[in-house]
């Protein structure tokens, strides 16, 4: 995968990372690069492990709103990015990397959940430099996970799309209006800011037939102080419906929808 990539026609660089499982564990002689889960916020989420590739690093990437979160538990240099340069923190990440310094990206939540993208371009840019250097996932607590607890959804009952991510989302919709009517599945949802945010999906299931009644939680700022539940029907939320900027919905952009089946 090159640096110039269109998310409309590929390649995806979700698809990139997802292309091929992991090399056989033995970090001692692999050195490898990790890209940490720093889970919903709140650092009493992070694990363990995630917390000492990040506090072992010299050198950490990843968006500003994430690096915040864990800052303060690290000496490591901070790259910090957001969409515009993000290319380029990702570049000189690449090249520190490859000039032996210990590396670690961090992405909100789980990357497992949300966040393959990253992850795509994180070992694009460490294996262009130095493809004997795997990059290996460090699984988070998601705000998927803290959602289900919340809205007592067991994931076995749950359809769980992300729309988190840039690209084509008309086969991630039509997975959710088909789990929310022919399945009758629970669905638990990431929405995207701002042009996909929970009004915008209630309204969309509700046009695919989904019962106006059903019960939808917006779950937001998720283990944070200032931690929200909205409570809403589906029809009450679809009223939030339209527009595609911060001011046109009521919700932040750390928000997961969970959509009730009667039980």
């Amino acid at each position: 995968m090159s640096d110039e990539y269109d998310l409309e026609s590929g390649p995806d660089p979700a698809t990139f990372a997802a292309a091929a499982a992991e090399p056989d564990m033995d970090e001692g002689a692999d050195d490898p690069v990790y890209a940490v889960g720093v889970g919903p916020g709140n650092q009493e989420y992070l694990t363990p492990r995630g917390e000492r590739a990040i506090r072992e690093a010299d050198v950490v990437v990843g968006f500003a709103t994430v690096v915040e979160f864990v800052e303060d538990l690290t000496d490591a240099d901070l790259l910090t990015c957001g969409y515009k340069d993000e290319a380029e923190a990702l570049e000189e990440f690449g090249e520190r990397v490859a000039a032996g310094e210990s590396g670690t990206a961090v992405a909100m939540g789980d990357p497992n959940h949300s966040g393959y993208q990253f992850v795509g371009k994180v070992q694009d840019a460490v294996e262009r430099r130095d493809t004997e250097r795997p990059v290996r996932v460090i699984p988070g607590i998601s705000s998927l996970q803290m959602a289900a607890s919340r809205a007592r959804t067991p994931m076995e009952d749950t359809e769980f799309v992300t729309l988190h991510k840039s690209g084509d989302l008309a086969a991630d919709m039509d997975r959710l209006a088909a789990a929310a009517t022919a399945d009758e599945r629970h669905l638990l949802v990431l929405p995207r800011p701002y042009d996909r945010m929970p009004g915008d999906i209630a309204a969309f299931l509700l046009e695919a037939g989904a019962k106006s009644d059903l019960e939808a939680l917006v779950l937001e700022k998720l283990t944070h102080d200032d931690e929200q539940v909205h409570r809403f029907t589906l029809a009450e939320l679809a009223e939030h419906a339209g527009g595609s900027g911060k001011e046109d919905t009521p919700f932040s952009d750390l928000v997961v929808l969970a959509v009730r089946q009667p039980v």
